[in-house]
């Protein structure tokens, strides 16, 4: 930041989910200039994905406070607390209905500057999903093949492309892989969602424990996201805790959690589906597998690694093949080490031009010019209403009448009311809606 920048800024970020709490909060770190004093406030969106104290514990990111807010309080807290920049770490819908929401709550009056942006891999509903994230003085995009992307989208549909701001995924760290774990050890890293049929996840399930039997000198590992009845970015119906239950599995093969970086650290092998992980792992250098067992299809997501080098499947793995990433391909993707070897920077600059640009938005003179998304009532009149009263939200923004206000931490029998009320509806997500499913199907 220029010289003009203030040393002292307080922050808040909005999140729906652990692994979005975790992207937003290092976001807002990278942002902000190293001899700033800094001052991090989190605000949880209560609904399905609110972490619990666990998978907080698990993402590893402190803030100097935390608190459980609906979307209505969250609008309310920011027309009473200054902050200098906001970043909205939720799903499209989420960030469209805040971005209305903070527009019609903020007025002309002084604001923050606004950053929003992708928790990871960008691999289906581009279209939709920016066009949802438009309106905030900063869409980032983790790679330079995402901003191209990106501004393409805005340009096309007429919409200002100006906040699309070329960054890197924030949680790319660690020592680069050198080799040699004793034992040698593989991971495959799940994801909720993909594949989303109990076909497809007991046959990788059922390969990888086979690796496992093929090579009882490695160890491999399931490296799992959540724990049976949480939830996060995303919905698992079919967890691998309950598909491996009643097989066999060898000593060498586990089941594990905890933090991504700390797994990879002592991973020889990533092996995976479609997760960012893999771009954890590139980053590091470790040696990384996306498989094509299942197919390269846009529903998996491996698609996006089309040229990466990185596609093989498990017949390829089990007879010792090594994919050898493709430095071009990894250097547009925004990892460190292909950015590095092309020329093109390093991961430590990254942030840079958001900084800046951060910079000269809170240096102008006056008041930022007011929130303005594509979407209104006239651009979108059949879509944008609804999305704004998912979040008790009317047609301008300002909040229903009888949207939940509360201001106060909830009691025991709300504690124990809403504990049962999130229970029964992972009891719909996990039991009942795939039951439905399957009977429709017949």
């Amino acid at each position: 930041m220029p010289t003009s920048a203030r040393k002292s800024l307080r922050v808040a970020v909005l999140a729906d989910s652990d692994t979005r709490w975790k992207w937003g909060a290092l976001t807002a770190q990278r942002l902000t200039p190293a001899d700033a004093e800094v001052r991090l406030d989190g605000y949880l969106l209560r609904g399905r994905a609110t972490p619990t104290a666990r998978q907080l514990q698990e993402v590893g990111v402190r803030a100097d406070s935390l608190r459980e807010v609906t979307g209505v309080e969250f609008l309310r807290a920011m027309t009473e607390e200054p902050y200098d920049v906001l970043v909205l770490a939720l799903v499209g819908g989420g960030v469209q209905a805040m971005l209305h929401g903070l527009r019609a709550a903020w007025g002309t009056g002084r604001r923050p500057v606004v950053v929003t942006g992708y928790v990871g891999v960008v691999y289906e509903k581009l279209t939709d999903g920016l066009l949802l994230r438009h309106g905030a003085d900063l869409v980032l995009a983790n790679s330079r093949h995402d901003a191209d992307r990106f501004r393409a989208v805005y340009e096309g549909v007429g919409a200002d492309a100006s906040s699309v701001t070329e960054v890197a995924l924030p949680f790319l760290d660690g020592q680069p892989y050198t080799g040699g774990h004793e034992p040698y050890t593989v991971v495959f890293a799940a994801q909720p969602s993909v594949p989303d049929n109990r076909r497809d996840r007991a046959y990788l399930l059922d390969r990888l424990i086979e690796h496992a039997r093929r090579h009882p000198e490695r160890e491999v590992l399931l490296k799992l996201r959540s724990k049976p009845g949480e939830h996060t970015t995303h919905i698992e119906e079919l967890p691998y805790q309950k598909l491996v239950q009643g097989m066999d599995p060898p000593a060498n093969f586990r089941l594990v959690y905890g933090h991504m970086g700390e797994v990879l650290d002592r991973t020889d092998l990533l092996v995976t589906v479609s997760s960012t992980a893999a771009l954890e792992a590139l980053h590091r250098r470790v040696p990384t597998v996306v498989l094509t067992d299942l197919g390269v299809r846009e529903v998996l997501g491996n698609h996006h690694f089309t040229g990466s080098g990185c596609l093989a499947s498990w017949d390829q793995l089990d007879a010792g093949h090594r994919p050898v990433p493709d430095p071009e391909w990894v250097a547009r993707q925004g990892v460190g080490a292909g950015a590095a070897a092309s020329g093109e920077g390093t991961y430590a600059t990254a942030y840079d031009t958001a900084r800046d640009r951060i910079a000269e938005l809170l240096d102008r003179s006056g008041a930022l010019p007011p929130l303005n998304p594509y979407y209104t009532p006239r651009t979108a009149p059949g879509y944008l209403p609804g999305i704004l009263a998912r979040h008790h939200l009317g047609p301008d923004g300002a909040p229903l009448p009888g949207a939940p206000t509360a201001d106060k931490a909830p009691g025991p029998v709300r504690q124990i009311v809403r504990r049962a009320a999130r229970g029964a509806y992972r009891h719909g997500v996990q039991r009942v809606a795939p039951v439905i499913r399957r009977m429709g199907e017949l």
